[in-house]
């Protein structure tokens, strides 16, 4: 199993899988081959069917056109059988001779791999895959998970997730100040710093539960426009570990070590589903993205208040759970209905799950890595109209198309944010 940093990556919004990944592709691309004319590019699947919601062509053309041209063509209904988010790159000579041809996909939390190649990014650090074993192996030491994390990355995984945790911590903070309206034809208002504001008049349990949706709707809000956001495991579920966290350190008074041993255990959480089943709505629905994102904040939260492993493992486990057959299924397209809202709901759960656990001594019947096995089933047997397509559930309620015209001004209003990535 690969590195939490491989996990956590920092990067602009609005999709890991739609924009962070391909934009990836095509500048590896473009460094292979400089001296092409030109480019051709093809979207398969999921990618093509919510790929303009998602700012794709825009990210590919970002990395592209500094070099050549580059001409973009849509096949949503071709679904390339390695996975849903197929991308067939080609560069082209001064003759028009084809000089290169690369087909890579876009596997989630903004991580490539080819079919047959081994996955891109860094070596196996972790021994073990499945939290089973890892638990077995915290009672026989008397260890924490963190402790495993620690182990198998080294002391310097403490400094990355310092810069991950100060990126959250500047997400919530920048979403609590923006106002307006989020970018895309569907007119979407923010409503981070209105639920602050709101949460200030309530009694202190419900005002809690006010802050932490205000936080996850900040971060949230923050990646539809482009912001610089965590993977957490995903772009489009990236407000949930933030919000649970921020608010934590701040009502409890949390020292930011602990906070950072949360966050490798949460890491930990989210990288046996992604070794074991997937992190990609366009591959599991959106139980890949909100429910893991729920299932690590659970685990963070719950080694916060001091729960044992076995009490961690069973509030991932709920939280995950209790998202199983949850679609993707995205309104026109875009990372907005109904992923924010559900990123603001999926943090309360999380610490619901935490609360639940903590009042047993963690012993469950259903283990987490079987729920990791069930979802990659159930995802599976999810109908593609429920993988972002866009065609199916939510995304059917709403029939506005994006047109270029509407594209071009998302475009324009998140150029600058797409470039941070240089």
């Amino acid at each position: 199993m690969k590195s939490i940093k491989e996990l956590y990556r920092i990067g602009t919004g609005p999709s890991s899988s739609h924009t962070m990944g391909p934009r990836y592709a095509a500048t590896i691309f473009a460094q292979k081959n400089p001296n092409a004319t030109r480019y051709e590019v093809t979207l398969f699947g999921s990618l093509a069917a919510t790929g303009k919601g998602h700012l794709t062509d825009m990210a590919i053309e970002n990395a592209l056109t500094p070099i050549a041209p580059a001409e973009i063509e849509w096949q949503p209904t071709i679904f390339l059988p390695f996975h849903p988010n197929g991308m067939r790159f080609r560069a082209f000579s001064t003759d028009n001779t084809m000089i290169d041809e690369w087909t890579v996909y876009s596997i989630g939390g903004g991580e490539l791999a080819e079919e047959g190649i081994e996955r891109q990014g860094g070596t196996d650090v972790y021994d073990m895959n499945h939290l089973s074993d890892i638990l077995e192996w915290c009672n026989h030491n008397g260890r924490a998970l963190w402790e495993y994390v620690e182990i198998c990355e080294g002391p310097e995984i403490w400094d990355f997730l310092s810069t991950v945790w100060q990126t959250m911590r500047r997400a919530v903070e920048r979403g609590l100040d923006h106002e307006g309206v989020l970018p895309g034809p569907l007119k979407l208002p923010r409503r981070a710093t209105t639920y602050h504001v709101r949460a200030s008049g309530f009694k202190s349990s419900l005002q809690s539960r006010g802050l932490v949706f205000a936080y996850a709707l900040a971060v949230s809000e923050e990646n539809a426009s482009g912001g610089e956001i965590v993977t957490a495991p995903t772009c489009g579920s990236c407000g949930v570990i933030p919000a649970v966290l921020y608010h934590l350190q701040k009502s409890r008074d949390f020292s930011e070590a602990r906070i950072l041993r949360a966050l490798a255990t949460a890491g930990l959480i989210g990288n046996i589903v992604k070794q074991n089943a997937s992190i990609a709505g366009a591959e599991v629905g959106c139980q890949g993205e909100v429910g893991v994102a729920c299932a690590m904040a659970a685990g963070a939260a719950n080694q916060l208040f001091g729960g044992s492993p076995a009490q961690v493992e069973y509030a991932a486990e709920m939280g995950l759970e209790h998202h199983l057959g949850m679609t993707c299924d995205p309104v026109c397209g875009l990372v907005q209905i109904p992923c924010i809202e559900r990123n603001a709901y999926a943090a309360a759960r999380a610490l619901d799950a935490n609360l639940y656990s903590a009042f047993t001594d963690g012993g469950h019947q259903v283990s987490f890595d079987r729920v990791v096995e069930v979802m990659k089933q159930t995802g599976h047997d999810l109908p593609s109209i429920y993988k972002e397509t866009g065609e199916g559930g939510l995304a059917r309620t709403w029939q506005a198309p994006t047109t270029k015209s509407v594209r071009q001004k998302i475009a324009d209003e998140l150029a600058s944010k797409l470039n941070r990535q240089d």
